[in-house]
């Protein structure tokens, strides 16, 4: 069994070279993509949010991740704009911890947000709230995120990358080919 740092390596040399601006980032993916995993294998839900430019991708990842020709079992994803449309109205606390507690009753394995998206969103207000979030942070510094940088080769195309690699992280650590500790 090999290590998540070295199977990440491997896998990006393996893609064509427009994924080799990825090799740099590694250290940074890591990390957070080691700790949503291990909650996707302790059973918890994915809420997957984005910020409103990018709503097309939480539509991708939605029909992407349980595909039938995954050979695999499903993953519990949902995209919480679905579930609640209103959450760009919520503002206050009080109404943001009303949805928490929501949530906590209806998933009671647990459950974690994958936000993509911009440091600056109104939907931040919602997710910054816990660190126990998966968070993609585009042009932001934000404490335990992966930052994406909006520049280069097309952002469109570095999400769907980036999400191809974090699919095939948690089916090597469904199958058992790395550790993730």
């Amino acid at each position: 069994m090999t290590s998540l740092l070295n199977w990440t390596l491997d896998t990006i040399r393996k893609e064509d070279s427009s994924f080799s601006w990825m090799e740099e980032c590694r250290y940074d993916w890591v990390p957070v993509v080691q700790d949503a995993v291990s909650k996707i294998l302790e059973g918890q839900t994915i809420l997957i949010l984005t910020d409103d430019s990018r709503g097309w991708f939480a539509k991708y990842v939605a029909s992407k991740m349980n595909n039938l020709g995954n050979e695999r079992p499903f993953i519990p994803l949902y995209t919480l704009k679905s579930m609640f449309p209103n959450l760009d109205r919520m503002k206050s606390t009080q109404e943001l911890d009303l949805l928490e507690d929501m949530l906590s009753i209806s998933y009671p394995a647990g459950y974690f947000i994958w936000y993509i998206g911009s440091a600056e969103s109104s939907y931040t207000k919602f997710t910054f709230r816990s660190d126990e979030n998966f968070l993609w942070i585009i042009d932001g510094d934000v404490p335990n995120s992966f930052y994406i940088r909006n520049g280069g080769l097309s952002l469109d195309i570095r999400l769907i990358q980036l999400f191809k690699l974090f699919n095939k992280t948690i089916d090597a650590s469904l199958f058992g080919e790395i550790k993730l500790q």
